[in-house]
């Protein structure tokens, strides 16, 4: 199996944060931004809800050749499809969800160099890395990272990285510079007037000097 290659841009679409906006309105200007993979976060939302929301997702995300993960929840990743599920701390354990998802991609948020090594022994497909820079849409009980504890994770793991909390339309090019493979943004792009216009700055800036 060739190694898995992120796209700069990991775009999470929370239906809590588009203020106001129809998720699914919005998921068309982030496919229409360029975004190719995207994770569907929803806490909030009833299950049945959630599920009828990734499915349409799904539709939507193929349709435009971008992956669809989908946050916590195993069980409606299988159900609609999706390419694969992003595991917290405190969520099944990896070797469990394997059982559940097959081969499909799992993705681990971790916060140390300890728990980025344990994920790549597990068999995870890549790691999340944070908070960053801190962040307002998520509680997570650790500490700004910062760049300088990025690049320590980047020498530990081969596997790819997605950079979270706090990254910005500018300071995004600090996180790639210090070895992330992708940035996963939230409010930066959700809370723009223009999505799509928001989303495609961001992607130029990866190829920017």
């Amino acid at each position: 199996m060739s190694p898995l290659i992120l796209p700069p841009l990991y775009a999470i679409l929370d239906p809590e944060q588009t203020k106001g906006r129809d998720p699914e309105a919005v998921l068309r200007q982030l496919l229409e931004g360029g975004a190719k993979i995207i994770q569907l976060r929803a806490k909030a939302m009833a299950p049945k809800d959630f599920l009828q929301l990734a499915r349409s997702a799904r539709s939507l995300s193929r349709s435009r050749d971008c992956r669809l993960i989908i946050n916590d929840r195993a069980d409606i990743a299988v159900a609609c499809d999706a390419d694969g599920v992003h595991l917290g701390q405190e969520d099944l354990p990896l070797h469990a969800v394997r059982k559940i998802i097959g081969q499909k991609l799992i993705g681990i948020s971790t916060h140390e160099v300890d728990q980025a090594k344990e994920a790549e022994r597990g068999g995870a497909d890549y790691i999340g890395f944070g908070p960053m820079f801190g962040t307002m849409t998520k509680a997570t009980g650790y500490a700004a990272r910062g760049v300088e504890m990025l690049r320590p994770i980047r020498s530990a793991v081969k596997l790819p990285i997605v950079a979270i909390g706090g990254i910005k339309e500018e300071n995004v090019q600090e996180v790639w510079g210090a070895g992330a493979d992708s940035a996963a943004i939230i409010s930066d792009i959700l809370g723009a007037e223009d999505v799509t216009a928001k989303t495609k700055r961001i992607l130029a800036l990866h190829s920017a000097p």
